[in-house]
C-alpha cells in the first residue's frame, strides 16, 4: 500500500490530504501535526475570532468526522528529522512513520525583533490559536497597546482589536512589501480615522520594563507606553526539516514546477516552499490561503498521476477597519500605475502595470473588479494599458469587450 505523509496541519496540509482522497487515492494518508485538535484555519485569528465574533468551531476547517470518514490518520507529534534513505520520518516522541511519498507543509514562523526586552512578559506574537488566546486575554487589561508592524497581521490585529492602538513600521509606508503606496496612504489614512496612531519610518529599538513590559522605545529615542505589545514583523519559511536532510532550501523549500523538491519522493508547499512562479517570471514564496490550497491540489494531482505545473493566479484578501482589500496578480516590477475609482469615497481600484502589461489589481470595496481582474488574469493575451485606456479603465467594460 502507498503512503503519504504530509508534516503541517495547516490550510496546505489539510488540503493536501483531503485533495488525495477527493482524487480517488486509496493508500495510507498520513496529517502530522504539532497542534492539538483538528486542522484549523488561521485568517480568522487576526479578524474574527480575536474579535470575538467567531468561536472554536468557526475554525475548523473540517470535523473530527471527516477524517474518520476519508480514512485519514491524525498524528499530534513534532517531527524531529527525516531519513531520505529509509524513507521515514522520527516523531521527538520517538515514532517513526515511513512513507512513499512526504509533502512539507511546515509553513512559516513569525519573526522576533532583535532589539532587549523583546522577551519581557506582555510581548506577544499572532500564529497560532494558543496566540489568539493570549491575545485575547492580554487586551482585556492591557491599558497601551502598540503594534510593531505595519502588514497585514499588524494591521488586522489593530482593526479588531476594539480600542485605539499604536502602530510602529519602520518602513516609509504601511503595507510596504505587499501594495502600492496608493494603497498604503490609504489604509494609513483609514487606521488614523478609525483612532489609531501611525508611525512611520520608524523602528523598535528596545522594550523596556522590570517584570512586564511597559514602554516601547522608538529608534529616534521616543518612548511609548505600552503594557501590550504585539511584534507583527513578517514570517520566515519554516525550513529546519528539509536543511536538516539536506534538500535546497532558499528563501523556502527550493521546488520545481510540480511542487517537488531535489528528491523524488519529497514536496514541498504552501509558506514554506520557493517555487518557479509563472506571473513572477523568478522564484518566490507566497504566503497565501490561495497559494496554500492550489499548490496542495497541485502536488495531489502529481502524486495520483495527473501532474501539471503550478501556474495559479495569486490572489490574496485583508479586512480592515470596515475596507476589503482584494489583490489579483503580484506587484514584483510594475512601473505603472492608474487609480480606477475615488479613494474618496471608499470604492476604487490600482491597476499595477509591468512593460504596459496589466499585471497585478489592488481593489478596495469593488469586489466586481477584483472578479473581473481574476477573469482577466486567466485569458491571454494580458490587458495591455492601451486596451484599457480605451475602455477607461473600467475592467468590468474591457471584459464584455473582450468576449463580444
Amino acid at each position: 500500500m502507498t503512503t503519504v505523509l504530509v508534516v503541517g496541519a495547516g490550510q496546505s496540509g489539510f488540503q493536501a490530504v483531503a485533495s488525495l482522497r477527493d482524487r480517488g487515492f486509496d493508500g495510507r494518508v498520513v496529517l502530522v501535526g504539532d497542534e492539538p485538535g483538528v486542522p484549523y484555519q488561521r485568517p480568522p485569528l487576526s479578524k474574527a475570532y480575536l474579535a470575538g465574533t467567531a468561536g472554536l468551531e468557526q475554525l475548523h476547517l473540517r470535523g473530527a468526522d471527516f477524517f474518520a470518514e476519508k480514512d485519514i490518520e491524525l498524528v499530534e507529534a513534532r517531527v524531529g528529522s527525516i531519513d531520505r534513505a529509509a524513507r521515514k520520518i522520527q516523531l521527538e516522541d520517538g515514532r517513526e512513520l515511513g512513507y512513499d511519498f512526504l509533502v512539507l507543509a511546515t509553513g512559516a514562523r513569525n519573526r522576533t525583533l532583535p532589539v532587549p526586552g523583546a522577551d519581557l512578559p506582555g510581548v506577544l506574537t499572532l500564529r497560532t490559536r494558543d496566540d489568539a488566546d493570549r491575545l485575547r486575554e492580554s487586551l482585556s487589561r492591557a491599558e497601551n497597546v502598540v503594534v510593531a508592524g505595519g502588514g497585514f497581521i499588524g494591521l488586522e490585529f489593530a482593526s479588531h482589536a476594539g480600542r485605539p492602538v499604536t502602530i510602529v513600521e519602520a518602513q516609509d509606508r504601511l503595507l510596504n512589501r505587499v501594495a502600492t503606496p496608493e494603497i498604503s496612504a490609504y489604509f494609513a489614512d483609514l487606521h488614523r480615522n478609525a483612532g489609531h496612531t501611525v508611525l512611520l519610518g520608524q523602528g523598535v529599538a528596545a522594550l523596556h520594563g522590570d517584570e512586564h513590559v511597559r514602554e516601547v522605545e522608538l529608534t529616534d529615542g521616543t518612548r511609548l507606553p505600552a503594557d501590550l505589545v504585539v511584534v507583527a514583523v513578517g514570517v520566515v519559511p519554516d525550513t529546519a526539516l528539509a536543511e536538516a536532510a539536506g534538500l535546497p532550501v532558499r528563501n523556502g523549500v527550493v521546488v520545481d514546477a510540480h511542487l517537488r523538491t531535489a528528491d523524488e519522493h519529497i514536496f514541498a508547499i504552501g509558506d514554506c516552499a520557493n517555487f518557479p512562479c509563472v506571473q513572477a517570471g523568478a522564484e518566490t514564496r507566497l504566503e497565501s490561503v490561495q497559494n496554500a490550497v492550489d499548490q496542495a491540489r497541485c502536488v495531489a494531482g502529481a502524486i495520483t498521476g495527473t501532474a501539471e505545473p503550478y501556474g495559479s493566479l495569486p490572489w490574496f484578501w485583508t479586512d480592515q477597519a470596515g475596507a476589503k482589500l482584494q489583490i489579483a496578480g503580484l506587484l514584483a516590477g510594475a512601473d505603472r500605475t492608474v487609480v480606477a475609482g475615488d479613494p474618496a469615497e471608499g470604492k476604487f481600484s490600482v491597476l499595477s502595470f509591468r512593460d504596459d502589461v496589466l499585471i497585478a489589481v489592488e481593489s478596495v470595496n469593488r469586489p466586481a473588479d477584483h472578479i473581473a481582474a481574476r477573469r482577466l488574469f486567466a485569458a491571454e493575451p494580458k490587458p495591455a494599458y492601451a486596451d484599457l485606456e480605451a475602455s477607461a479603465f473600467d475592467l468590468k467594460a474591457h471584459l464584455k469587450a473582450r468576449a463580444a
